[in-house]
């Protein structure tokens, strides 16, 4: 993918005087280009602050490490600040922007302690117009060994969050609307936490980025601050975090807009992370065929005549790919426990895998293999050697449920590895994503997720669901819902069951999810029959899985939502709605110059119906998009020239 060059407008660094024992030296304060964040950092190192365009988002609030096996850092003087201004357009692949703008002036800023032990400390800071981002550093070849993080974050206010407990460690469940006086103080929360202050004017999300070398985190409520708490190794004991030589945590951010959706644009948690190495213009995004979804929880029965009629569906739609899901495997039986039994380098009985990737690469599709995280940890080169002989494309890895220092190192060789390979990458059971997907492209999606999946299980997707997850999972990365279920039921009709689930959202809801839920491997969930000759599925086969830009319309989290996406010349737009029937009156002048031929697809009088209809529009013209409750609608708008 070709960047639009900006030739950097600015990479300095000026190195300041020591400043250690200078009374007049005073807050470091680090201000964005366009002046709209501001990030105060005391000078002993001891707390921090954030404005927004002149707001209070942050109050003061604390700064530090809690080490372990070591004393804690006495009383810290500023030593010296180092500032650097950047301005780059990062090019990207398979996301949703086909580049970044890198914007931002940082500081590096090193402490160093008053008594004769004199460790230093040193804390990164940037401020960007839409975010603010810090981390830690100790340059010593030293082991290190944290108990934890004093970050917290006091936020102005008691604001009102959009907040989702942390669970067992898959990170699926549902988001609610709390304050944070209301948080429960023995309950960890997941990251991002996304709020708006009292007045309304800042809007803003919590999170991390760039775990590499570092362990995931959650916020816990300490009276009035959101407190970081790192994820410990299960049944290590001792120090949440050991580091050999040094340490780099990961960066604490805060994502800042004028409003919620805004924030959907931000590119911030991305370019915290290292820009890629080498060449990944050979990452093919797209949609997949998928059987788990339509078929019993245990996964389909492993049948060569099953498996080529999901490849065939595939290449009649014009899909890449088609993901084999669990129980092709060796020994498997069934799903999802790892079984010391299960070979993941042999297939099934009767399963000729070389053989069947042939058959689907004569068909122009692909093969995704389904695998269990703890089948592939010990011998991970050996089984992905073992499918690059044998064709396969890629490989989704489930079950973690861990986002400790050892799961993440994990993560960073599973992306390595797969890339070596040019493989595809898709986690589930999966953490937060935190930016890895910037440095390894081929890492294209992920679940940590409370996605379509659980229509086979409970009543929990619901359209307020649905309307939460844009707002807040889908700020920092991608997200792998997994949608495409075509046997729509209102909430009232709709029924649990295993095989061939319902969801309770029309299928003019499920269309503008395409368009609306990032994710560059998108998978097409139900069974091949449940598409053959119906409403809706055309726009399915034509909207596209990857952008060259994101742009957020309108609405309000849990309530509704447009979305507008280009891809090359041609927008698409994705309109959701909750619980309320609703007409999205969408202006176009987004768009060129120039005529339009706009394809809209809207709910019609059955949740499994949809209106097709053409028209012709320009930059003037304004969309009705006719929505009912937990519904939706989706349009194409090409141009109408040459």
């Amino acid at each position: 993918m070709k960047m639009h060059k900006r030739l950097l407008a600015a990479i300095a660094t000026v190195s300041w005087a020591t400043l250690a024992g200078s009374a007049t030296a005073g807050p470091q304060i680090i201000e964005s280009p366009g002046g709209d964040a501001v990030i105060h950092i005391e000078d002993d190192a001891s707390r921090f602050s954030v404005l927004w365009r002149g707001e209070t988002v942050v109050a003061s609030s604390p700064l530090g490490l809690e080490l372990d096996g070591a004393p804690a850092f006495g009383t810290l003087t500023l030593e010296s600040r180092e500032d650097a201004e950047v301005d780059r357009d990062v090019p990207l692949v398979a996301t949703k922007a086909s580049a970044a703008r890198d914007r931002y002036r940082g500081a590096t800023l090193t402490f160093q302690e008053a008594d004769a032990s004199a460790r230093r400390l040193i804390i990164d800071v940037r401020a960007y117009d839409d975010g603010i981002a810090f981390r830690y550093r100790i340059d010593d070849a030293a082991p290190v060994r944290l108990r934890g993080e004093r970050t917290a974050f006091t936020l102005e206010g008691d604001p009102s969050c959009l907040v989702t407990q942390r669970d067992y460690g898959a990170h699926e469940l549902p988001f609610e609307r709390l304050r944070v006086s209301q948080l429960k103080e023995d309950v960890a929360y997941d990251v991002p936490v996304v709020c708006a202050t009292p007045s309304g004017r800042t809007h803003y999300a919590i999170t991390q980025a760039h775990l590499q070398g570092y362990t995931g985190a959650m916020l816990r409520r300490e009276g009035a601050s959101l407190r970081v708490h790192l994820s410990a190794v299960p049944d290590r004991q001792g120090p949440a975090y050991i580091s050999p030589a040094g340490l780099t945590t990961a960066w604490r951010a805060v994502m800042l807009a004028d409003r919620t959706g805004r924030l959907i644009e931000s590119n911030l948690v991305g370019n915290l992370n290292p820009q890629p190495e080498g060449d990944f213009g050979w990452v093919e995004p797209g949609k997949a065929a998928w059987d788990w979804w339509s078929g019993p929880l245990e996964g389909v029965t492993p049948d060569l005549a099953t498996y080529r009629r999901f490849i065939d569906f595939a290449a009649e739609s014009g899909f890449p790919y088609y993901l084999i899901d669990a129980g092709w495997s060796w020994g498997a039986g069934p799903c999802c426990e790892a079984r010391p039994t299960t070979d993941i380098a042999r297939a099934a009985d009767g399963i000729d895998m070389p053989a069947l990737a042939r058959y689907a690469a004569d068909k122009g599709v692909g093969l995704l293999l389904w695998v269990h995280w703890e089948h592939l940890a010990p011998r991970m080169d050996e089984v992905l050697d073992t499918y690059a002989r044998w064709g396969i494309k890629g490989i989704k890895v489930d079950f973690m449920n861990r986002d400790d220092q050892e799961m993440v190192d994990f993560y960073q060789r599973m992306a390595e590895a797969t890339a070596k390979r040019r493989m595809l990458l898709n986690l589930h059971g999966a953490y937060v994503p935190a930016g890895l997907q910037r440095t390894y492209p081929n890492f294209v999606t992920q679940e940590g997720v409370l996605g379509a999946e659980w229509n086979k299980m409970d009543r929990r997707i619901t359209a307020q669901h649905n309307l939460m997850l844009p707002y807040t999972r889908m700020l920092v990365g991608p997200m792998d819902y997994t949608p495409g279920g075509f046997r729509n039921a209102t909430p009232q009709s709709f029924e649990v069951r295993a095989a061939m689930p319902q969801t309770q959202t029309t299928r003019g809801q499920g269309l503008a999810m395409y368009v609306v839920y990032d994710s560059p491997l998108q998978m097409v969930s139900d069974d091949p029959e449940a598409y053959r000759d119906a409403e809706g599925f055309e726009f399915i086969r034509r909207v596209s899985t990857v952008w060259d830009e994101t742009r957020f319309l309108s609405g309000e989290p849990g309530r509704d939502i447009v979305l507008a996406r280009r891809s090359g010349r041609d927008w698409y737009v994705g309109a959701m709605t909750a619980d309320e029937a609703r007409t999205a009156r969408v202006p176009l002048d987004f768009l060129p110059d120039g005529q339009y031929r706009a394809t809209v697809w809207e709910d019609g009088d059955a949740p499994d119906e949809v209106r097709r209809s053409e028209r012709t529009v320009t930059a003037g013209s304004v969309l009705e998009l006719r929505q009912s409750p937990a519904g939706g609608a989706a349009v194409i708008l090409e141009p109408a020239g040459p």
